[in-house]
């Protein structure tokens, strides 16, 4: 936002009293200076945050106050990676290697079942399970990506949503060419929308013909939208790559013009150190998504030399056909562990690093920075209440650690985005719970009785 701008709405809204309060808690910004404010208090005007008060300065008068005592208020947490809808496909394939997972399970299984409707339930199932636990922002990439967007507007929560382009017939589009006409009417019809980001998403340069994927980054720069692609996950890619093209998947993409600020890969594990020069001077960025790795053994990404490399790296939990869940506490908790125990070093990725790739970090990954990932004046009012107030989180000593560590996704009480409550005492609000369950149910039986038939 332009600073002349905002500094006149906070003049103006500061003589006003606040919509909302949130008070009394350990406020954790996220703010440059990484500021933990004890009895803290955030106020919010409209959809934005006014100010982020310590706990001895006056209050403003407010229409609604949230008394966060015994609580963490941090800012909401960004999965930088996932295809929502896939909730419906959680659990039907596991314990098998990448490739032979999607091609011979996910991929027929998407072919018989994915249409409007299944899209829409399952990503509302979704942003519930992410809602529930402290996510407010995600990014996805699927087909049907407006029924993504509708199934996000209902539960209330943030999107960086990619309409899907792949080399091959899918279920929206019969060829990667209407897939991208398909992509640029996506991207204009939600590029203004309150709680939608639009972005195109070739799913990858092993499914996806190079051509196709310049003509999809060349409608995210014509937008000035994100630009999303699966990036060296399975091992074998480098190499396909070198028969198909004759070179390297990263230095593919960058001397076709395709890496710039915009860009998020997508896993980006199989990286050289020539690949990640290539990718720092870019001003691409990645995400990590360990939980999901690991689960399929795709390897695991060179975090601390992407960070180094002043690379954003945001953090994201996959889908849930591949994870199998959406609880970034969780994410966190993988993501430090893991890479400590490969390199043998216990100070590789600490706490307060993986906290900043869940928030700020995520943020600047999906190039919405200026906009979340910290609670600080200006910025949406997108928030998260945690109750500490619990033996397995007592007692506290270091509110990163607890994060990281210690807390999951159930111990979310409340959730607010753009100053307005999504979630109140752990229950999601605006959306029946057991309805969504019967449908999801409901598509279990008809994706079963379609894996019966040849």
């Amino acid at each position: 936002m332009n600073t002349l701008l905002l500094s006149l709405l906070l003049a103006v809204t500061a003589q006003a009293p606040a919509d909302l309060l949130i008070r009394g808690g350990t406020v954790v910004t996220m703010d440059g200076e990484h500021r933990v404010l004890e009895g803290g208090t955030v106020v919010i005007h409209g959809a934005r945050i006014e100010s982020v008060l310590g706990a001895t300065e006056p209050l403003p008068d407010a229409a609604q106050t949230i008394d966060a005592t015994g609580h963490l208020v941090i800012p909401g947490l960004i999965n930088a990676h996932g295809h929502a809808a896939m909730t419906l496909l959680r659990g039907i394939a596991d314990d098998l290697a990448l490739l032979e997972w999607l091609e011979s399970y996910i991929f027929p299984a998407e072919a018989k079942n994915v249409a409007p409707d299944f899209v829409y339930w399952g990503s509302l199932l979704g942003c519930v399970e992410m809602a529930k636990s402290g996510t407010t922002t995600y990014a996805d990439m699927y087909y049907f990506e407006e029924e993504v967007a509708r199934a996000t507007e209902t539960v209330g929560i943030r999107g960086v949503l990619g309409q899907s382009v792949i080399g091959f017939p899918a279920p929206d589009y019969e060829t990667p060419e209407e897939a991208l006409v398909g992509a640029e009417a996506f991207i204009e019809k939600y590029k203004n929308h309150p709680l939608i980001i639009p972005s195109i998403a070739p799913h990858a340069l092993y499914t996806t013909p190079l051509d196709i994927i310049e003509k999809a980054h060349a409608i995210a720069r014509k937008h000035g939208v994100p630009f999303q692609i699966h990036a060296v996950e399975p091992p074998q890619e480098n190499d396909q790559m070198m028969e198909r093209l004759g070179k390297r998947t990263i230095p593919a993409l960058d001397d076709a013009g395709i890496l710039t600020p915009g860009v998020i890969l997508h896993h980006a594990i199989w990286l050289s150190d020539e690949d990640i020069t290539r990718i720092a001077g870019s001003g691409a960025s990645t995400s990590h998504n360990p939980q999901s790795n690991m689960k399929t053994a795709s390897g695991l990404a060179r975090v601390p030399e992407l960070l180094a490399a002043g690379i954003p790296v945001g953090l994201g939990t996959d889908g849930p056909a591949s994870n199998n869940n959406l609880d970034m506490f969780e994410e966190m908790d993988t993501a430090a562990k893991l890479h400590k125990l490969v390199r043998e070093d216990p100070t590789a990725m600490p706490a307060t690093t993986v906290f900043h790739m869940a928030t700020i970090g995520g943020a600047q990954a999906l190039g919405i920075d200026d906009r979340v990932g910290s609670l600080e004046a200006g910025k949406l009012a997108d928030i998260v209440l945690i109750d500490v107030r619990a033996p397995e989180l007592t007692p506290l000593y270091d509110v990163y650690s607890h994060l990281v560590y210690a807390i999951k996704g159930g111990h979310v009480a409340t959730v607010v985005v753009g100053g307005k409550l999504v979630v109140r005492d752990g229950d999601i609000l605006g959306v029946d719970e057991n309805d969504l369950m019967e449908r999801a149910n409901e598509i279990k039986a008809q994706i079963l009785r379609s894996l019966e038939t040849p």
